[in-house]
């Protein structure tokens, strides 16, 4: 009796043996046996290239108008009408405001009439001074022949200077008086404010019905934005070192001719037309030690406005037998810079490099790679210093392979 339940306690044992082998079996994976080696890790690779790649230089810039002028009043009176819309392309000599013109009117009516009035009196002294010197050329030869008396010939002496001096009086007064004309003409003429360029027109400063005078800010102003300008300031040693690799003023003038500069918008996007140089100003800021400079860009159409703010970016120099990976392969760590290189046996090693200029998304490496090498740009974080992996071309390389 004794014997049956320990045949049974057998039984049971063995069957959970058999139970447990089958579920190992089931669960570990075809086609591996044991303790194998995990698999390489697959990782995107690029070739360090060596090519000559231009160097840029990128700056802050502010747009402004190449021409700026504020329309300003230059007489008393109350705005009367605007005749213009603003922000709208004006011509020179298109009317912005008009000042009320009658009080002008009136002293131009005025002075007008004085100035005939002077012309009168002229005309009046002019024959009184006619008729004096009659006089005198009458009694001038009667004295010499004692007909008429010298105290006869004195008088009309004296009344023919007499004369002449009212007449002389009188033509002083007709250029007073022209004076006053003219003045009240261009006061009349200062009641049409007009734009004194091409160009936007800003927002109106003061509304019709707004009394101005000469002590009155701008009304508004106009400037003219094509070609429009964009100020940008450059530090000074860079500075320096473009004007010492053109030392003659005639390679210096070439150069700023030749350099052309391209605008990258607030939105990232970059403008399609390239600018030219334009100046540079004449004196460094001490605060900053910066140069502010300026180019001007195209801009038909005046989509680019006064106010803006870009990204200026020129080609500074030429680096030739550059050695050039994606930025995206290097690592930052702790102020230096590390690749991960793949060997010609598919193993990984990190090495330190130094980096130079950034170029577009590439980095200008300046030691530490050698032309050929491969180094990881996909997949960094799964590899380790002697690890075997997989390599796989990665982006254009990939492409043009």
């Amino acid at each position: 009796m004794n014997r049956l339940p320990k045949r049974n306690l057998l039984l049971a044992g063995v069957i959970s043996i058999i139970v447990i082998a089958l579920i190992i079996a089931a669960v570990r994976p075809k086609g591996t046996s044991g303790a194998s080696p995990t698999a390489p890790a697959d990782v995107m690779v690029v070739q360090v290239e060596q090519k000559d790649v231009p160097i840029y230089g990128e700056w802050i810039g502010t747009l402004d108008g190449l021409t700026n002028a504020d329309v300003r009043a230059q007489v008393t009176g109350y705005l009367l009408r605007q005749g213009y819309q603003e922000g709208a392309f004006v011509n020179k000599g298109q009317l912005l405001f008009e000042i009320d013109p009658r009080p002008f009117k009136a002293a131009l009516d005025q002075a007008e009439g004085q100035l005939a009035q002077a012309k009168a009196l002229l005309a009046n002294a002019q024959a009184v001074q006619g008729r004096t010197q009659l006089d005198v050329d009458r009694y001038t030869p009667l004295a010499k022949e004692q007909a008429a008396s010298q105290q006869d010939l004195d008088n009309a002496v004296q009344n023919n200077l007499a004369a002449k001096a009212s007449v002389a009086t009188a033509e002083a007064q007709i250029r007073t008086d022209e004076a006053a004309v003219e003045t009240a003409k261009i006061n009349l003429d200062f009641t049409r404010l007009v734009a004194p360029i091409d160009g936007i027109a800003g927002q109106a400063q003061l509304q019709v019905g707004a009394l101005v005078n000469l002590s009155s800010g701008p009304v508004t102003s106009v400037s003219t934005v094509d070609p429009i300008k964009v100020y940008f300031t450059v530090g000074e040693p860079q500075y320096l070192a473009w004007r010492k690799r053109f030392p003659t003023e005639s390679s210096r003038l070439a150069a700023d001719k030749n350099l052309r500069l391209q605008l990258i918008l607030a939105d990232g996007s970059t403008y399609p037309r390239d600018g030219t140089f334009y100046f540079a100003d004449r004196q460094v800021d001490v605060g900053t030690g910066a140069i502010r400079l300026a180019g001007l860009f195209p801009n038909p159409g005046n989509i680019l406005r006064p106010g803006g703010y870009g990204k200026v970016r020129a080609v500074i120099r030429l680096q030739q037998g550059a050695l050039v990976i994606p930025q995206r392969a290097v690592s930052e760590l702790q102020g230096g810079y590390q690749v991960a290189v793949i060997g010609a046996d598919n193993k990984v090693s990190i090495r330190t490099v130094s980096v130079g200029d950034r170029v577009g998304p590439d980095w200008v490496i300046t030691e530490g790679l050698n032309p050929g090498e491969r180094v990881v740009a996909e997949g960094i974080q799964k590899v380790r210093p002697g690890a075997q992996v997989n390599p796989k071309p990665f982006g254009m390389q990939a492409k043009d392979k």
